[in-house]
């Protein structure tokens, strides 16, 4: 300030209204932690967002950040929090109960939030929202007094708090201290509630399971289905690598002993199953590539596993499909739906409810305790991880959870093929055409003819192929493309579409310089 300036109040309540909306997310954290069916409102009011952005924007934001999407989605929920808390410690400087009104109006929107999550009990939200908000008035009120010139009398709750120009001068020492103080305690209390929350978690009930031996087990991989390039994508992607896209901010944790899976709809013999019952029932191991609808030429949202479990086939014949019901609609405990055409479930393909990955109960992450794993069909519309029901349904009367938002109805997984090493001996990738297999790849390089590449040996009509070619190239620039025909005889379209409303199509095409 310049001399004879008057001190300003303004930074001081702004950081004090900061520290404060710490201080509410921190305890509502803690208190979460705390509660069997607490679930952090930070969360639940992201998973109001995701429920709500438009197409277009979750596209983009899948597109850009991929996996990480979710967690920038949380930074910035508790950054526009920040923001607003420093709004309302402005304001309350001067009335301090419309700053009290507002920290306890952004608590109610986190619990309404937390309330219509289905997996949130009303009675932690309502305790979380209660104490947050408490500890967030009280943060304000206590920095904004730390902030009061010396001299000058503590503001009431229902006055405003005096100009520095009135007299006296604000001890930045003190007013720091409690700001600090508060913050460790906000952020304790979030760093506490994160490792209360942690106990809950399954990991050490997934990992004691033993997954029982399949009545029919997948043959081992074929001598040449693997390639020894390095760079190449492995025929098998490893659980802790696979890509995982879904609508869930944070990880259901979903205890099987409290778990059942209910089948009903239109069938003549609804019932539901214990996770010990769908264990005992005879299961079937398979290899399958799954691929997600946002996944662009040549992106890495694809991957193949060994997967086990029920065959759908066999809970649907018990539950005895009524005329008429033309969907299979998953429903996930999260809330999440999807649906797909009944004929496809029973058309003989190895449409399953998993519960195991690469020979180990499915990770969290991958829908633990089961999911629904359908070959040839694009995740939004299959792939129901963290499952809790199996409706059948017409396709007329429930939409799955992404058809509203503008992707189509039927989602067959489109041939596509991609480029991963392109180095100075070899050019290689893996295709994708799932219940079609891959009969050929052909590799283009600057706008030459089409090459036909060598393709490993293939595990079954399911699964991708990994591909290479040789080549020595010219230093320079390179332009190189690939495309694949399927089993059926349809080769890859060169046309170029966007991942809306049913998938990406075209070659994918890189530049390479050789040195």
């Amino acid at each position: 300030m310049a001399p004879g300036q008057p001190p300003v109040l303004r930074p001081y309540a702004a950081v004090a209204g900061l520290v404060a909306a710490a201080a509410m997310l921190g305890v509502a954290e803690l208190v979460t932690g705390l509660v069997a069916d607490g679930r952090s409102l930070v969360v639940a009011l992201g998973n109001i967002v995701v429920d709500h952005v438009p197409g277009w924007l979750e596209r983009t934001a899948i597109s850009t950040l991929g996996g990480n999407d979710k967690p920038f989605l949380i930074a910035n929920i508790v950054v526009v929090t920040g923001v607003m808390g420093a709004a309302l410690g402005v304001l309350a400087a001067r009335r301090f109960p419309i700053g009290a009104a507002g920290l306890a109006g952004m608590a109610v929107v986190g619990v309404a939030a937390s309330i219509a999550d289905p997996q949130t009990g009303a009675i932690g939200a309502v305790a979380a929202g209660i104490l947050a908000a408490g500890a967030g008035i009280l943060t304000l009120f206590v920095l904004l007094r730390a902030a009061l010139p010396s001299g000058s009398p503590a503001p009431a709750p229902t006055q405003p708090i005096r100009d520095p120009a009135a007299g006296g001068v604000v001890d930045r020492r003190r007013f720091l201290g409690v700001a600090a103080t508060a913050v460790f305690v906000a952020g304790a209390g979030a760093y506490g509630g994160r490792l209360l929350a942690a106990r809950k978690r399954i990991e050490e009930i997934r990992q004691a399971i033993r997954i029982p031996r399949p009545a029919r087990t997948a043959p081992p991989a074929p001598a040449g289905a693997t390639l020894d390039i390095p760079g190449l994508t492995p025929l098998y992607v490893p659980n802790g690598d696979f890509y995982r896209i879904d609508t869930a901010l944070i990880v259901p944790q979903v205890d099987p002993s409290h778990w059942s899976l209910e089948v009903k709809g239109l069938v003549d013999r609804p019932f539901t199953l214990t996770y010990a019952e769908l264990m005992a029932m005879p299961q079937i191991e398979a290899d399958v590539t799954l691929s997600c609808v946002s996944n662009e030429v040549g992106g890495h949202l694809a991957g193949n596993a060994r997967w086990q479990g029920v065959p759908l086939p066999a809970l649907l014949e018990r539950a005895g499909v009524r005329r008429g019901a033309t969907q299979v609609l998953g429903r996930s405990v999260d809330g999440f739906t999807a649906g797909f055409p009944t004929q496809v479930a029973l058309d003989g393909r190895d449409a399953m409810v998993a519960v195991a990955m690469n020979g180990e109960p499915l990770p969290a992450a991958h829908g633990f305790p089961a999911r629904i794993v359908v070959p040839g069909l694009y995740g939004y519309v299959s792939a129901t991880k963290w499952l809790k029901a199996i409706e059948l349904t017409r396709f007329e009367d429930v939409d799955g959870y992404w058809i509203p938002r503008g992707w189509a109805k039927l989602g067959p997984i489109k041939t596509q093929s991609r480029i991963d090493v392109a180095s100075a001996q070899v050019i290689a990738g893996v295709a994708w055409a799932p219940t079609r297999g891959i009969a050929r790849v052909e590799v283009r390089i600057d706008d030459g003819a089409w090459r036909e590449a060598t393709l490993a040996t293939a595990l079954s009509d399911d699964t991708w192929r990994q591909w290479f070619l040789p080549w020595d190239p010219t230093p320079g620039e390179h332009l190189i493309a690939v495309r694949a025909t399927d089993g059926t005889g349809a080769t890859q379209t060169a046309e170029q579409t966007d991942v809306a409303p049913n998938g990406a199509s075209g070659h994918h095409t890189i530049r390479v310089e050789i040195s």
